[in-house]
């Protein structure tokens, strides 16, 4: 006949009474640290990429050069058959520099400005055509966004902050830049917590 275990009787009869008082049963302790779950990054103010306005696309530029080196070989072709052959190959030279020229602009519209407002930050990111990134940062509650329009009627975009003057946002027209302008203050004043009394 085995041996009565007290301890071992002890701790049925109290996980016993917990079932029946409705509580869990003790669990051991696995030794393991607890860390405490990392919050969530608040989405920022107002997050903007300001770009060059291109009005001809890719699928238009396309159709232009087709349309360009077809009317320039035919014209080509026509002199050639008259004899003056030399002339086709300067058609060639015109359509070559023209889809060079359109190579140049389209490598110009790669360049980008990210406008990003945070509760303690004011971002702003320029991208040139190669990629490379330089970012400047502003307190917001020092930061005034400020939009001066000279006597030929245009205007520019900048952010003063203490005795520094930073503008941007050059290659968007002026109606743009007052549009941006007043999106900006706003996101500025909420960055603020509101409007200062």
């Amino acid at each position: 006949m085995a041996a009565d275990d007290p301890d071992g009787q002890d701790e049925r009869s109290a996980d016993a009474q917990s079932k029946r008082a409705g509580q869990p049963a003790s669990v051991p302790a696995t030794g393991g640290a607890r860390t405490p779950a990392k919050a969530a990054p608040s989405p920022p103010i107002l997050h903007v990429v300001l770009r060059p306005h291109r009005s001809l696309g890719p699928r238009g530029f396309l159709w232009l050069m087709g349309i360009l080196s077809a009317v320039c070989f035919v014209a080509g072709a026509i002199f050639a058959a008259l004899g003056a052959w030399p002339v086709f190959g300067f058609f060639g030279l015109d359509v070559l520099i023209i889809y060079l020229a359109f190579r140049a602009n389209y490598r110009a519209a790669r360049i980008c400005e990210v406008v990003r407002v945070d509760r303690d930050v004011l971002q702003i990111t320029r991208i040139d055509a190669k990629g490379r990134k330089k970012q400047t940062q502003f307190n917001p509650v020092w930061a005034r966004v400020s939009l001066p329009v000279y006597r030929n009627g245009r205007n520019e975009l900048a952010i003063v902050h203490h005795a520094r003057r930073f503008s941007f946002a050059r290659f968007l027209t002026d109606a743009e830049r007052a549009a941006f302008a007043d999106e900006l203050r706003g996101a500025l004043l909420t960055a603020r917590g509101g409007p200062r009394i």
